[in-house]
This record gives C-alpha cells, structure tokens and sequence, in this order.
C-alpha cells in the first residue's frame, strides 16, 4: 500500500526538524561561547577551585650571646579572629564579645564590613578556653610565632618585637630583615571536592630563612652586673645608674647593663624610659674622673712630670686667673701624682691652664665628641667645648671634667686605650664583626706606664681606693659632679663615676659604674660607685676563674 504523505504531515516533520537543529545550534552556540569567546573567564574560574596560594613565613632567627646561649626564643601564640562582613549570628559573637572583649566588640562595630579583624592576640590559657567553650562558630583561633626573651637583663641590647613579630627596639629592630627572612610562596594544585588532596606544588618566590645574630655579650656576667647594680641604686634611693664591661684587648662588649630596666615579655609594664640603653643614648659631664685624660695629655706634652711638686694652695676654695675653683680637701704643695690620686681640682687646674687648647685636641683624640660606632639606634656623640668657644672659666672646667659630655661607652674606650698600651681600640658588640685596633699608639709607652703607676696608686691610697682588690693591679678613678637642673649646676644632684682596668698577666678587662641622683645627701663616688666596681671586679675573676 502506498503510504501518502500529505502537507500537513510534512509540516510536523520539517517543524520537528527545525526544533532540533535550533537546540543543537543553541547548545553549539554555547559550547563556542564557553570554550572560545569566554575561555579565559572559565580558565580563571577553574584555576581559583583547584590551585591556592600559600604562603610560608620561617622562624625569627636567634639572637645569642658569646657562648651560644640563647637572648631569644620563637614561641607559639594563639590568636582569635572573626570575618566581620561574613559572621552566622551576629547576635552571639557581639554578646560574647560584651562580655569578655569589649574592646574588640568597639572595633567590631567600626569594621562591620571588613573581611578579617583580630579579637585579640597572645591570648591566655582563661582566654583560649573562653573561646573554645563559646560554641560560636564565627570565632577562629588562630597559631601564630612571636618572641619570648629568656634573659630579660639583656633586653635594653636584644630590645623586642611587636605582635606582628616584626623588630622595634635594639638589635630586633637594626637587623629586623637579617632576623627575618623571606617568606616562600607556592601554588597548589588541589581536588576542587576536597582541600586535603593536593596534586601539585609550585615555588613562585623562593624565601630563605634569617641568619642568627651573635653577640660579645656573656650572659652570666650581664646577669651578676645587673643583680649588682639594681641593688645598690635600691640602697642609695637613686634614679638610674648603668655597669659596662669590655676586654680592652679586642673592644669586645661583654657586660652593658642599665637599670631600671624592662621585661620584654610584659609589654603592659613598659615605659619609654625604661627601654633606654643609657651607657650610649645619655652623655654627661662626668666629672673628676676625666682627671686620668688631664694627666695623659699633660705627660705626653712634657708639661709636668711625675714629681713635680704643685702648690694647691692648701685651701678648698681658691682663685685662678680670678675664677673661683672648689675643691673636695685642702692639700698644700704635693707631687704631681698625688694630685690625681687625691683629685686635688686647683692642682689639675694649674696643670690644665699649661696645656690649653692642646688638652681639647688630646679629648678628641681619645674619642670624647665622637660616636663610638657600636651597633645599637641611639647613641650619642658627646660633646667636647671647642676652643672658639672658651670663656675664662673653660680650661678649668675642663680639667675636672665640665663643659665635656660624654657617653660610659666612650668613657670605656678611653680607658682601653690607657689599658691596651695607648692602641686605640673599637668598641664591638657583633662577634663577627671585625676586630679594629689601631696600628700605631697614640701616646708614647712610657706616658701609658705612667699614668698605669697613677691609677694603682689611686686605687691604693687615693679617692678609688674601696676599688682595691687584694692579689690584683686595679687602676681606677672616681668622679662625682653635679647635674644642671634648669641651666645651673645642683650640688643636691649628683653622678657618681667609677672608672678602671684590671690586670693580671695577660688578663685585662675594662670596668665603668655609673650611679645617678641618690636621694641621700653629702655623698662621694669613692662610696657609692667604687664600691660597685670593686664588687663587679670580684664577680667578674670568679666568673673568668681568675681567681
């Protein structure tokens, strides 16, 4: 039978037709738009649900001490956080936060559309179960390395980081980027259904670790200087007061302690004060110890010599050129040597007014004006009163030690020039660093000799002699002088300086102790800082085993 097929049945047929063909055009329509004209939209799509970014910070390096040990270690933290613009209920976070982190709950509401705000860091183990008993699903913790400081007597030299880990005092802060690092970056290829799978590792920024830092110091003597120290400014009532020591031999610093101090640990209790290295950021007129530089300068000079006999009128208060001149005790005519061992201010005054401008140059030389170049922020360079400069009255000042600021760390160097034989040495607090010494003497070896004799019998006989200890050649000289307050020189504020070397053999190390503003009255170096010195001096040979 032959089947006909009319023209409405060709119409379906060309409509069923034309139906698919428009779909199959859709769909190809599409598969161009996705694969062709949108392929990079897609591709960008694809790769943010299967590759992350990740970023690897590696651990602050140490900071350690002479011997190794460490003045730094990395710690865990636990930090909380919330996503502000992306919170489940509001309602609870902002309830819990009222009632244990107002402060945060103030931020919140400043930050509602932020995509990430710290409740708090450092949080403690109280604070930490708080959060993890909350039940708030908004609420994140988060672990994070921050510094923990082990010797806090240390803290004015190492200084700190702040939560971020990031240096902002003392060595943290000038070698932030040695201590650092470089954080590393990869991509990672991972299942789109799943972020535990991970397929492919990719370094886009190779990162390195930090490099440790070593210092001169050594950590037991820091610690027994600084027990010594904080007892005797309690004992005296005093404000402040500071202890170095250095091996003359090689400028290596191995005690620098000032006190009141800081806990870097406890950055709640910190005062700017407090974190003050004073032996390098505080320069003062020191007083009668700068006596040692007078006699240096006068015996290279040939202005005087060790027996001269010099009349110091036998009063306590005299006149020079007409300015008055004060002095602790009356001596009559005395030899030159003993003007220094009883620190006699009219005999050093005469011998002064022979030298001139000539003791300016001998200051400059020895140091004083000059930074000392240590590696620490802050340090001051000191001033000496240029000759241009000078009234009638300055090269008596000078001559005990006014119109002459200086630091206890330039103090130190001078005294190690005295106590390497006139080699002028670098003060060094990075134990890499190199070791500058000079290559020739500033002063001629008998003057050094000389000055030496000078300071052991000053130690013996004179104004340091609480200084003296049995067995050992202690060479040193104290200074009290008076502070200006409001632009005139108290008598009711006082420093008290105690400077000198020991020596033994080989053996020579470099001590300076500073005592500042005691509240008790009448007092002299010679019985708040020599004191101090001479019981440094023996921690010091027990600690060296010199003893």
């Amino acid at each position: 039978t032959n089947i006909m097929i009319t023209t409405q049945q060709r119409m379906r047929i060309f409509s069923v037709f034309f139906f698919f063909c428009t779909i199959y055009g859709i769909i190809i329509a599409h598969v161009f738009c996705i694969q062709i004209k949108k392929h990079h939209f897609f591709s960008t799509l694809a790769h943010k649900q299967y590759h992350i970014t990740c970023t690897h910070t590696p651990s602050r390096a140490s900071i350690i001490d002479r011997h190794g040990n460490h003045l730094t270690t990395n710690k865990e933290h636990i930090s909380a956080f919330l996503v502000p613009n992306h919170l489940h209920n509001s309602k609870t976070v902002q309830s819990f936060l009222q009632n244990y982190f107002p402060e945060a709950l103030e931020r919140l509401q400043k930050q509602r559309t932020s995509k990430f705000m710290f409740i708090k860091r450092r949080l403690s183990e109280e604070e930490i179960h708080l959060i993890k008993t909350s039940g708030s699903p908004d609420i994140h913790l988060l672990e994070e390395h921050n510094r923990y400081y082990p010797i806090p007597s240390t803290a004015q030299i190492v200084g700190m980081t702040n939560v971020d880990n990031k240096g902002i005092l003392g060595i943290e802060l000038l070698y932030d980027k040695q201590l650092a690092g470089k954080p590393s970056t990869y991509v990672l290829e991972k299942d789109a259904r799943s972020h535990y799978y991970h397929f492919a590792k990719e370094t886009i920024v190779q990162g390195h670790n930090g490099t440790p830092i070593q210092l001169t110091i050594d950590t037991n003597l820091q610690f027994l200087a600084f027990e010594e120290l904080k007892k005797t400014v309690i004992q005296f009532k005093a404000k402040e007061g500071a202890v170095l020591i250095l091996d003359p031999t090689n400028g290596d610093i191995l005690t620098m302690v000032s006190y009141p101090s800081f806990d870097p640990n406890n950055a709640q209790s910190i005062t700017i004060a407090s974190t003050k290295n004073s032996t390098i950021t505080e320069s003062y007129e020191l007083g009668s110890v700068f006596k040692v530089f007078v006699a240096l300068a006068a015996l290279e000079e040939g202005v005087v010599s060790l027996d001269e006999p010099i009349d110091c009128l036998d009063k306590t208060t005299a006149y020079l050129d007409g300015r008055q001149i004060n002095t602790w005790k009356a001596h009559g005519i005395i030899p030159f040597s003993q003007v220094i061992e009883q620190s006699n201010n009219i005999g050093i005054a005469i011998i002064a007014k022979r030298l001139n401008a000539i003791l300016y140059n001998h200051l400059r030389k020895l140091g004083f004006g000059n930074k000392t170049g240590i590696q620490l922020p802050g340090e001051q360079s000191g001033f000496v009163n240029p000759p241009h400069l000078w009234s009638k009255q300055s090269i008596i000042s000078l001559s005990y030690g006014y119109e002459v600021r200086a630091t206890l760390l330039q103090l130190a160097r001078a005294f190690c020039i005295i106590a390497h034989d006139g080699y002028d040495v670098t003060p060094r607090l990075l134990l890499n660093n190199t070791i500058h010494i000079a290559d020739t003497p500033l002063y001629k070896a008998d003057t050094i000799a000389t000055v030496k004799d000078i300071l052991k019998n000053t130690t013996m006989y004179g104004t340091a002699k609480r200084a003296a200890i049995k067995g050992y050649d202690i060479m040193s000289k104290t200074g009290t002088a008076n502070l200006l307050d409001h632009g005139v020189y108290n008598n009711k504020k006082n420093i008290y300086t105690c400077a000198g070397i020991i020596d033994k053999d080989n053996y020579k190390r470099v001590i300076v102790t500073f005592i500042k503003e005691s509240a008790r009255s009448n007092l002299f170096a010679s019985q708040v800082s020599a004191p101090l010195f001479e019981r440094i001096a023996e921690k010091l040979l027990i600690h060296d085993k010199m003893v």
